[in-house]
């Protein structure tokens, strides 16, 4: 049985381009009556739950290394990162500790699957200046009792610059969550235009029929008053927020790994906005320019 993306290639082809069964067989690779059934029969999805296994998914050493070949894609060649360089940055920057081979092993399978999900993306976001996303991730903290401790960590990022903010918060629910934007505003210097959302119950309380959200009371006066404009996810569409999905995992290792001793909450407050405000002190990997900028 082909994977999902193999099959929606082989119907896009089919019905939005018009290819005959041997001309889809003939691009695709695939035996034309694979290539029949799944362009000219039904296709029954059963959901399935597909488990991760390995160091690079379980401590989010792999999302940093797909956001580098992402980056590497839009580069000449010989200006892209080498399995070596990769693996380096990852034990000095990121604490990795893991073997040279398991990072060329994770590159040679990632590789070609980045390529595919770019060629099936089906909906294409472009994010212009002033546009922000924003969700939560957990991170472990070592109180001055020695005890490990979890914090929700609500994380903004601003897909244009690259550029993010990050505060720590006791807990996910409304009050948290509209005191976090308070403070990630107050860090940024400026309210996001435009703020796109997953269904987060802080913020939302249902999706009604035809995709339509209905928000908290407290979350639609806050937006009144900071006046931006909300675009919510669709439900299990974390790709349409893949830039702060990926920065709760660059954040985790660029601030929490090792985990960090801390005295007060304040201390980790003003720890990680420092280290933000100093990760943006690097190039844009696209536009040639400082982040800061």
């Amino acid at each position: 049985m082909l994977a999902m993306p193999e099959m929606n290639r082989i119907r896009k082809l089919r019905e939005k381009k018009g290819l005959s069964i041997a001309e889809i067989s003939r691009e695709t690779g695939y035996n034309w009556r694979t290539v029949k059934k799944y362009a000219d029969g039904g296709i029954s999805v059963q959901p399935t739950i597909k488990r991760k296994k390995g160091m690079m998914e379980e401590e989010g050493y792999g999302p940093i290394i797909d956001d580098w070949l992402e980056e590497d894609a839009k580069l000449p060649r010989k200006q892209r990162r080498t399995n070596k360089t990769m693996f380096e940055a990852l034990c000095r920057d990121h604490g990795f500790q893991g073997s040279y081979r398991t990072v060329c092993a994770y590159v040679q399978k990632r590789r070609p699957q980045l390529k595919l999900e770019k060629e099936q993306r089906y909906e294409r976001l472009e994010h212009p200046p002033g546009e922000a996303q924003v969700d939560f991730g957990k991170m472990t903290v070592v109180t001055k009792e020695g005890k490990e401790e979890e914090r929700s960590v609500l994380i903004m990022s601003f897909p244009y610059s690259n550029a993010a903010f990050a505060y720590p918060l006791p807990a996910e629910n409304s009050e948290s969550f509209l005191h976090g934007l308070t403070q990630l505003f107050r860090q940024a210097g400026g309210v996001p235009k435009v703020l796109r959302i997953d269904n987060l119950s802080a913020a939302v309380v249902s999706i009604r029929k035809g995709g339509e959200r209905q928000y908290t009371e407290a979350f639609q006066k806050f937006q009144m008053y900071y006046r931006f404009d909300v675009q919510a996810c669709n439900p299990h569409s974390g790709h349409e927020k893949g830039n702060a999905e990926r920065k709760i995992y660059y954040t985790r290792n660029l601030c929490f790994v090792p985990a960090p001793l801390i005295e007060s909450d304040p201390e980790l407050v003003e720890r990680l906005h420092r280290k933000m405000v100093e990760d943006q002190n690097r190039p844009h990997y696209e536009k040639r320019r400082m982040i800061e900028e």
